[in-house]
């Protein structure tokens, strides 16, 4: 575990208080918000969005942003571990069932900035202080036309917090089980319509042992953790209807995943700046950089798990992501909204490693990566007429491949074993998004909408070859982008005041879907991994024909004064279809997706003091491509309980995963079973 380093951090934010719910997105008349960029988008109406508010996120037992949002039934990352203790690379997000390879399915953004590591697309979760978060936005399906590339199966927007119900001074300190800290402090200075906040979080623990007790054996141990961020924010105001957005993040991470030679460390800073008019044209423009550092060492355990040895040490990985996007909003008249621009994003990454370890000593070196540029145009329209709201929109994209590569030498003699350049791609892509509600009575509307989104294959799919335990899977460089089509219709009920009830089915189809395709079994040497042991697996970066997801979202919320409910369940049916070299997966569900998750919370509010339980419930899920391993089902219970002692100080007690359910995260060799996050108790103090 490195040295632990402290860090000071600064944010600032903008956004509007919602109602204390995960809820469907109300009909409520566009309020300006300080900080926040342009208003909803009333066709917005159409689909199915759900939102989390300052309360509900203040809330969570582990206070952590994946966590937050899993009271979303249906989001979820690529394994059920958390920042904690998974491989930071495992941390994709994706919605509906469609599966994943650990990269992203679903668009992440920060007050408009994509999130997704530029190299590897999953989502650098501890770089999100839970304390600096105003509010989240899930759109499930929905396509790409407004949101850009990689909103294939929905969206989620989050937007800093604002001087909105913020006080001056905020702080939490808790300590818990397994000698854990967890620490937030944010300032904010606020004059006139401008203000400046600063904010700086730190997180450590000894960590658990993640293999489970039946699978352990000397060469397992406690897997530590240390992770810290900060970040500041500023906005200033421009004239009476023009505000200037400034950010600057940063954050570490460093991880042990439960044996020797396992440790990973994640790095990263960030910045951006964006322009907002609110007059008679509205527009938005931004521009942001971000740069990523990432490095992971890997190890092979005996049969008889007494002893690791260190087999790959992925020492670095620099990544740089930068873009802009420009939107404006002409007046149309009322009860009409335009939306039109263009946005660019370019990444660029390499992975630098030493592999071939021969008593203890690396034998060669990898450095493999290139870069991608996506440019694109997009229109989107809203027409609200009576108790009837359409949208149209749609974009066009146009990528590049190039400078892709992977050179592989001997260290000793600097003979090259591998050194190939790999030719620039290029394409075109026209993606959309219609969408219709119709409220026949005040208290139903009725919804429907068709979509088709599309995402590029991340650097890390198209060049790095990867191990986890003694498995191994080759990159491909000629992957082709996942293309999702689908339709969704439902309806929402607010039958009483303080009731919101939700129902939607779905049918997405992801053509060309990116997996992890079993193409052989140890031992034995293979293609772009080299040696793999008896108790390995080969499997290769392929394009399926497709993955096909039909199901049911269930959303339900309930106030009554200080009382509250709600409820999330999705129910899916995701298949593969798959012919050639991957024709044995054909009708089988994609690994990591669980036919059913919920998640449901009751609690209580009064004058500073809360009371809330949550119970989430994953089903069965596969751990492979081939459904050879299953991932018990499992069932958690977490707690939160403040007390407040003064004015603005308040006790607080949280608890995760009550019973101290096992719940399954992996299988790797010869089926070590791998746990998540076990009991975990916090006591601490709050300021607010």
């Amino acid at each position: 575990m490195p040295s632990r380093r402290s860090a000071t951090l600064l944010l600032l934010a903008g956004t509007t208080a919602m109602p204390a719910f995960a809820q469907t997105a109300p009909d409520a008349p566009d309020i300006v918000v300080v900080g926040s960029g342009l208003a909803v988008r009333p066709g917005d109406k159409a689909f199915d969005v759900v939102a989390i508010d300052p309360a509900r996120i203040a809330e969570n037992a582990s206070n952590r942003l994946e966590s937050v949002l899993a009271d979303v039934a249906g989001l979820q990352q690529f394994r059920r571990s958390d920042s904690r203790s998974a491989n930071p690379t495992s941390q994709g997000i994706s919605l509906r069932g469609i599966g994943g390879n650990a990269s992203s399915r679903a668009l992440l953004v920060l007050d408009g900035v994509p999130q997704a590591d530029p190299f590897g697309g999953w989502v650098p979760f501890p770089a999100y202080a839970t304390d600096r978060i105003g509010l989240i936005r899930v759109t499930r399906g929905g396509g790409s036309g407004y949101f850009g590339p990689g909103a294939l199966a929905g969206t989620v927007e989050i937007e800093s917090a604002g001087p909105a119900g913020q006080p001056v001074l905020a702080a939490d300190i808790a300590y818990g089980s397994r000698n854990s800290v967890d620490a937030q402090a944010s300032g904010m200075l606020e004059s006139g319509r401008g203000f400046a906040t600063v904010s700086a979080a730190y997180a450590r623990g000894d960590g658990f042992v993640p293999t489970v007790a039946a699978s352990r054996g000397a060469a397992d141990r406690p897997a530590p953790y240390e992770q810290a961020s900060a970040a500041v924010r500023g906005v200033v105001p421009i004239g009476v209807d023009t505000e200037l957005q400034a950010n600057v993040s940063a954050f570490t991470d460093a991880r042990e995943r439960g044996t020797a030679f396992t440790a990973n460390r994640s790095e990263g800073a960030d910045a951006s700046v964006r322009l907002v008019g609110r007059g008679s044209w509205g527009y938005s423009a931004l521009a942001y950089l971000q740069t990523r550092a990432f490095a992971s060492q890997f190890a092979s355990v005996d049969a008889g798990r007494t002893a690791a040895t260190r087999t790959l040490d992925q020492y670095n990985t620099p990544a740089t992501g930068l873009g802009a996007r420009i939107e404006l909003v002409p007046p149309v008249g009322t009860g009409r909204d335009l939306r039109i621009g263009a946005d660019l994003r370019r990444v660029e990454g390499r992975t630098q490693e030493l592999y071939t370890y021969v008593a203890g000593l690396p034998t060669r070196r990898r450095v493999a990566g290139g870069a991608a540029l996506t440019a694109g145009l997009f229109a989107d329209a809203s027409v609200e007429a009576g108790d009837v709201t359409l949208t149209l929109g749609g974009r066009v994209d146009r990528w590049r491949l190039y400078e892709g590569s992977l050179r592989e030498r001997v260290l000793a003699t600097g003979a090259s074993l591998t050194d190939t350049a790999y030719a620039d791609r290029t394409g075109t892509e026209w993606t959309g998004r219609a969408g219709a509600a119709w409220s026949p009575v005040t208290p139903v509307t009725l919804r429907a909408a068709a979509y088709r989104g599309w995402r590029l294959p991340t650097l890390n799919e198209l060049y790095r070859p990867f191990r986890v335990g003694a498995d191994a899977t080759a990159a491909n460089a000629a992957l082709s982008p996942e293309r999702l089509s689908g339709v969704d219709g439902g309806v929402t009920l607010t039958p009483v005041r303080g009731v919101t009830l939700a129902a939607t089915l779905f049918w997405n189809r992801l053509a060309d879907a990116i997996a992890n395709v079993t193409a052989g079994r140890g031992p034995g040497t293979f293609a772009g991994v080299g040696f793999v042991g008896a108790a390995g697996v080969y499997r290769v970066r392929q394009n399926l024909d497709a993955i096909r997801s039909t199901g049911l979202e269930l959303d339900a919320r309930w106030a009554h004064g200080p009382l509250f409910a709600q409820a999330s369940w999705s129910h899916t049916d995701p298949r593969v279809e798959a012919s050639g070299a991957a024709a044995a997966l054909d009708g089988l569900r994609p690994a990591q997706t669980p036919r059913d998750l919920v998640s449901a919370t009751i609690g209580w509010r009064r004058r500073g003091a809360a009371v809330s339980t949550t119970l989430r419930h994953g089903a069965r899920q596969f751990e492979d491509d081939q459904n050879s391993r299953s991932l018990a089902p499992a069932t958690t219970l977490d707690g939160y309980v403040a007390l407040p002692v003064t004015r603005r100080v308040a006790v607080e007690f949280r608890a995760e995963n009550v019973f101290d359910t096992r719940v399954e995260a992996g299988i790797s060799g010869a089926d070590v079973v791998e746990r998540a996050t076990p009991r975990t108790l916090w006591i601490g103090l709050r300021l607010r």
